[in-house]
């Protein structure tokens, strides 16, 4: 999947690798996030994910110009999770939207542990 853009000198062309690695780097930077997850289906074990393969705990999908993103994360243990859902999804959709020129239609977060941060 990839959003397409055309102005008077051409098209732009986005991967949806581009915009997930985008989104997870601006979502860490959020009060409350500890990290990005991914979760072994086998085992049913949940993963912190290091900063280079961030990209991994979320899914990107753009249909018409219109970006839908989930996240898989990590919160910090003590901090109001509405809380923490309410900065992540206003700060991804602005500076996705900023980054992009395209529309962010919907953001999803499933919280898949909880960490205390020292």
């Amino acid at each position: 999947m990839k959003g397409r853009m055309v102005n008077e000198l051409g098209s732009i062309v986005i991967d949806s690798n581009v915009i997930a690695t985008y989104a997870g780097s601006v979502a860490v930077e959020c009060f409350g996030i500890v990290g990005m997850a991914i979760v072994n289906v086998k085992d049913g074990l949940v993963r912190l994910l290091k900063k280079d393969s961030l990209e991994r705990g979320l899914a990107v999908r753009i249909e018409d110009n219109r970006i839908s993103i989930d996240f898989h994360v990590i919160v910090s243990y003590g901090v109001s999770i509405s809380a923490v859902a309410d900065n992540l999804f206003g700060s991804v959709k602005y500076r996705v939207e900023e980054f992009t020129g395209m529309e962010v239609e919907k953001i999803n977060m499933f919280v898949e542990g909880v960490r205390v941060i020292d």
